[in-house]
C-alpha cells in the first residue's frame, strides 16, 4: 500500500470508529475488566452484607474481630491487540478478513484510548513478526492503526502456537490480550492455556461465509492463501459441497476445543458484520455474567 492509501484507510477507520467507541466504554468495554485490575487499599472491620470471601483471616486473627479486604480498582490497564497477517486474512468473498480484522481492531484501539488505557500491539505469522509494547495516547493509537495497514508480513504461514508463546515471555504486567485472527493454525491450546493462565485472553475469530460452504457454481480453481497450492474442484458436486461443509466443521470443533482447555471467551465476527456492533454485544453479555 501506498503512504497516501495508508493514511486514507487510517482515517476513515477513525472517523467510522472513534465515536462510536466512545459509547462502547460508556456501556460494554468497561464490563471486561470487573474483577481484573484491582489493587489492595486497605483493610477495615466487617460489616453485615461484606462478601465473606473478602474476609482477610490474618487480621481477622490477630484483631479477634472480621475484618475485610478493600480494593480499589487500577484504571490504567495494558490491552495488547494480537494481529494475524498471514496469508488466510486477505481471503474473502466480499471484504478480506483482513479488513474486517482491522474494523476490529480499530473499535478496541479506540475504546482503550477513550479509557486512558495503554494499548500494544503483536503482528505475527508463522511467528511473532513484529512487537510494539503498550503506550497511551492518540498519536501512539493511530501509528499501531498504521503498522497493522502497512504491514508486509515476512510469512504467509500460521503458527499461533509460537506467536502466544512469545507474548507470555514478552508481556511482563497482567495485560487484557485480543487475539484477532482465523485461527486456522496447528493445535494451540497449550500456548494458549499458559497466556491464559497470566492474562485475561479473548478470542476474535474473524470467518467468512465462504470458508464454511462452497456457493453451487460449476469448476472453480481453488488456492490455499498460504501454501499457494491450486485445486480444480467441481462445486456443483454434491459430495464435494458435503465434504467442503464437514471439513469446515471439523475445524471449528477443532477451535472449540481449543478455547474450552484455555477456558478462554471466543468472539465470532464474519466479515460482513458490523465488528464494533458484535463487539458491544460481546461485552455485554460478558459483563452480565460476572
Amino acid at each position: 500500500m501506498e503512504v497516501k492509501e495508508i493514511l486514507k484507510t487510517v482515517k476513515k477507520l477513525q472517523i467510522k470508529t472513534a465515536m462510536k467507541s466512545e459509547g462502547l466504554v460508556a456501556g460494554a468495554y468497561h464490563s471486561i475488566f470487573r474483577g481484573r485490575g484491582i489493587e489492595f487499599s486497605e483493610a477495615r472491620e466487617y460489616v453485615p452484607g461484606d462478601d465473606i470471601r473478602s474476609i482477610d483471616w490474618n487480621i481477622t486473627a490477630r484483631m479477634n474481630a472480621p475484618y475485610v479486604k478493600e480494593f480499589i480498582e487500577e484504571r490504567d490497564l495494558s490491552v495488547y491487540i494480537v494481529f494475524d497477517v498471514s496469508g488466510s486474512s486477505d481471503f474473502g468473498s466480499q471484504k478480506s478478513k483482513k479488513d474486517a480484522s482491522l474494523e476490529a481492531a480499530a473499535s478496541l484501539i479506540f475504546a482503550a484510548l477513550s479509557n486512558n488505557d495503554r494499548v500494544g500491539l503483536c503482528m505475527f505469522s508463522s511467528g511473532a513478526e513484529k512487537f510494539i509494547p503498550s503506550k497511551k495516547g492518540r498519536k501512539h493509537a493511530l501509528r499501531l492503526l498504521r503498522e497493522m495497514a502497512a504491514y508486509s508480513p515476512k510469512n504467509s504461514a500460521t503458527n499461533l502456537e509460537s506467536a502466544l508463546m512469545f507474548l507470555s515471555r514478552a508481556i511482563k504486567t497482567k495485560s487484557i490480550i485480543f487475539v484477532i485472527s482465523d485461527f486456522i493454525s496447528g493445535d494451540f491450546s497449550h500456548a494458549l492455556k499458559i497466556l491464559k493462565s497470566r492474562h485475561d485472553v479473548v478470542a476474535v475469530k474473524i470467518g467468512d461465509a465462504r470458508e464454511e460452504a462452497l456457493p453451487d457454481i460449476g469448476y472453480v480453481m481453488l488456492e490455499d492463501s498460504e501454501t499457494g497450492e491450486q485445486m480444480l474442484v467441481n462445486t456443483s458436486d454434491p459430495e464435494i459441497r458435503k465434504k467442503y461443509a464437514d471439513i469446515a466443521q471439523k475445524n471449528r470443533d477443532a477451535l472449540g476445543r481449543s478455547i474450552k482447555k484455555a477456558r478462554t471467551d471466543v468472539l465470532e465476527i464474519s466479515a460482513t458484520d458490523d465488528a464494533h456492533a458484535k463487539l458491544r454485544g460481546f461485552f455485554a453479555a460478558r459483563g452480565r455474567r460476572r
